[in-house]
């Protein structure tokens, strides 16, 4: 997500910080933004002057104060976990200026919370991007109890410069998409863990007769099982309501390191270089 977020300010002028403690994964992430540049030339979408501005756009760095320190608007996309992100907010604090917009893509945990650990409460807001970021036009503008009209109207404003369609959202847990979304996923893994059907059969139902563009089962692959699993947490924890118990199938599935396309097992199986859609072996 964090590459997916730079690649989408840089493209649109913006001059862009990437941070990260890992500089491998800094330059794997420059990486993937180059090859997914090269895949909108191929598209038409951009020329090579435009990838070339792009990748000029962005810095990468090591050091949290060093990248952040003159930024006016930071984006965090951290793992789904709340101490990092709650950590990493305490520090944004003490590090940006007073007028310093502090978002946080999360795809779950409280933004209201997240605001309470900062400085200036009233300049912290969710821009939860959906993935992959190039392509998909949705934005979540999520604001906590404290965020101020001024600051959500500002993040409402650039989301449409980066031609994105923003949505404001009211702090829940879950937000909208989410909310929706992971229960869906999780009933599709109950279906599956019951034997009422198989995992292509599931995710066809779903294509076919609803129309989705990719079955619950496929998208949690490629949202990561973990990640589901911990928003289903969130959503447990946070309306205290059984109906959000996260399946044990899906449960076992992530303490067995299966987390989908990042693992390269999942629901389906996953081959470097293949596109062909493979049930994993235990499923078929």
């Amino acid at each position: 997500m964090g590459n997916g977020i730079a690649h989408t300010f840089a493209q649109y002028g913006f001059t862009v910080s990437l941070i990260d403690v890992n500089y491998k994964a800094l330059e794997q992430a420059v990486e993937t933004i180059s090859k997914n540049l090269d895949k909108q030339i191929k598209k038409g979408v951009i020329d090579e002057q435009q990838k070339a501005a792009t990748l000029g756009n962005i810095k990468i760095y090591t050091d949290l104060q060093t990248g952040a320190q003159n930024a006016d608007l930071v984006v965090e996309a951290a793992t789904e976990n709340r101490d990092i992100k709650l950590n990493l907010f305490k520090q944004l604090s003490n590090i940006c200026s007073t007028d310093t917009i502090l978002a946080s893509n999360t795809s779950s945990i409280s933004i209201t919370e997240i605001a309470a650990i900062t400085k200036h409460p009233e300049n912290v807001i969710g821009m939860h991007f959906m993935n992959p970021v190039p392509l998909m036009k949705l934005v979540e503008v999520i604001k906590g109890k404290e965020t101020s009209k001024e600051v959500t109207a500002m993040i409402m404003k650039l989301a449409r410069q980066l031609d994105k369609v923003p949505v404001e959202v009211n702090d829940a847990p879950g937000f909208v998409a989410n909310r929706i979304l992971m229960p869906m996923i999780n009933e599709a893994i109950y279906t599956l863990d019951e034997n009422v059907s198989g995992v292509e059969e599931i995710d066809t139902v779903m294509k076919l007769g609803m129309a989705h563009p990719m079955g619950p089962l496929q998208l949690a692959d490629f949202i990561g099982l973990d990640v589901c699993l911990a928003i289903l947490n969130v959503l447990y924890t946070g309306f205290n309501d059984k109906k959000y118990t996260p399946c044990p199938l899906l449960v076992n599935m992530v303490t067995e390191g299966r987390l989908g396309v990042k693992s390269g097992n999942g629901f389906y199986k996953y081959t470097a270089g293949s596109k062909e859609l493979v049930v994993a072996d235990r499923f078929s």
